[in-house]
């Protein structure tokens, strides 16, 4: 029983960073939209971030895909 705690745990914390960086996905594609609106173009910085949010956004979704490769091979539950 100890184990499947851990595990939900390991789940819960994989699913609150896939929501984070889902927000911060969104918020820098947003920015990016309202300063191509405003006609000033994506400045460095803000391409730096989006980035930064996609290649973190890869990485939680890495991370998922090792888990559902766990679950579906046994070693989970």
């Amino acid at each position: 029983m100890d184990k499947r705690r851990k595990w939900r745990e390991q789940e819960q914390r994989l699913v609150e960073r896939w929501n984070a960086a889902e927000e911060r996905h969104r918020s820098v594609h947003a920015e990016i939209l309202r300063a191509q609106a405003g006609g000033d173009g994506a400045s460095e910085t803000l391409l730096a971030a989006a980035r930064t949010a996609q290649a973190e956004r890869e990485a939680v979704r890495r991370a998922v895909a090792r888990l559902k490769v766990e679950y579906n091979s046994g070693r989970r539950y």
